[in-house]
This record gives C-alpha cells, sequence and structure tokens, in this order.
C-alpha cells in the first residue's frame, strides 16, 4: 500500500487527532507513534534510519495509508520521495510557544524519566528517540530556546522544500476542510475528532 499522506508535522501538533481523522477519510490505518509500543522491531528500523541506514520503508509501513508524529514526521523528507503521490501534511500551533508548552508538558516530561524504570520509555525506544533527536531535531529538550528552534527550523524545510501543490498546512482547530479539500472527498458529518490533549496524556502516564 503506498501512503496517500505523508505527515510532516511533530509531536503535538494534533497529531493523534489526525490520526483518527485521516483513518476516516481514507478508510485504512494510520501510523503514528503509538505504533511503535506494540511492534518494538520498528524501534530499531527508525533508530537505523536516523543513523543513515537504508531502510525498506515500504515494509515498515505496510498496512498503513498515512504517516503523522514521530518517529515518520522527522522522515518526511525520504517518505514523501518513496510515495511520489502522497500529499505532504505539516501539523503545525499557533506559535513555538504554544508547542513547547505542550511537548515539555507530555512528551519530554516522560523523556525525562530513567528508560529502565517500569514508569519509563523503554530502553529500545529512548535508544531509538536519542539518535531521532541527534540527527533530526534535537537534544536540548530542556532548553525551551533550542527545542522552539529546532521545531521552527523543522517546518520550515517543509514549507521551503515541499511544492506548494503537494503541501497541506493544518492546525488544531482548522477540522476537517484543509484535509478534505486536499484529499478530494466529502466533510463527514461528524466533529472533528479531539483526541490525546495534554490532560489526557498526563491522566495516561505519558
Amino acid at each position: 500500500m503506498s501512503l496517500a499522506v505523508v505527515g510532516a508535522g511533530l509531536g503535538r501538533t494534533g497529531t493523534s487527532s489526525l490520526k483518527v481523522a485521516l483513518e476516516r477519510l481514507l478508510e485504512c490505518p494510520c501510523y503514528h507513534m503509538v505504533e511503535t509500543f506494540d511492534r518494538p522491531i520498528h524501534l530499531d528500523a527508525w533508530r537505523r534510519a536516523a543513523l543513515g541506514e537504508p531502510v525498506d520503508w515500504r515494509a515498515v509501513l505496510d498496512g498503513f495509508g498515512a504517516a503523522v508524529d514521530w518517529p515518520a514526521a522527522a522522515f518526511w523528507r525520504e517518505l514523501a520521495s518513496e510515495h511520489p503521490g502522497a500529499l505532504v501534511l505539516l501539523s503545525t500551533r499557533e506559535s513555538a510557544a504554544t508547542w513547547w508548552r505542550s511537548a515539555d508538558a507530555t512528551i519530554f516530561r516522560g523523556l525525562r524519566r530513567p528508560a529502565d524504570r517500569p514508569e519509563g520509555p523503554g530502553v529500545a525506544w529512548r535508544e531509538m528517540w536519542d539518535e531521532l533527536a541527534r540527527e533530526r531535531f534535537t537534544t536540548a529538550i530542556d532548553d525551551p530556546d533550542a527545542a522552539m528552534a529546532a521545531y521552527e527550523r523543522h517546518n520550515a524545510s517543509v514549507r521551503a522544500d515541499v511544492e506548494p501543490q503537494r503541501l497541506i498546512e493544518w492546525q488544531p482547530g482548522d477540522g476537517w476542510s484543509p484535509l478534505c479539500d486536499a484529499l478530494g472527498v466529502d466533510v463527514p458529518d461528524a466533529p472533528f475528532p479531539h483526541e490525546n490533549s495534554t490532560a489526557d496524556f498526563q491522566r495516561g502516564g505519558g
């Protein structure tokens, strides 16, 4: 299966909601970081990709019609090249500071826990993240200025390198229309999903 949508937006830009929305619109699964939790073999593939080693992208994403969130967003360029017919979806927040506050209270908070503790992210997951952050984002997640600069740099790269006719920009609150317009499908007669808020993430122990 080829990807119809390559998500280039970083974590905490509404990617959980986008996963649910795209699965409804495309009628097929959408890859998200949560998929790695039940597929530990994928963690090594993403880690090796961060190191610049060859990866069979179609094998990793077999059965999925879209991919959003980390780790896929860090490899949007490779995935867009592998799937030339796919749209590139850049999800963002209204400001880098808004994104930082959400990421710091959720993902980055979890990353501060020891990987090998029961409440930690897991050793293999941490190894994957460390390589991804080092090569594709930033390891300075405790430095708001450095993290926000990495976020801005990532978004600017996507905007600069993706052809305008292929790029969808979306923020939480934009709802169905930008996605449906780009995909050429009708807007569902249902509210846009709202998944994995900061409060939800924290209640789940993430």
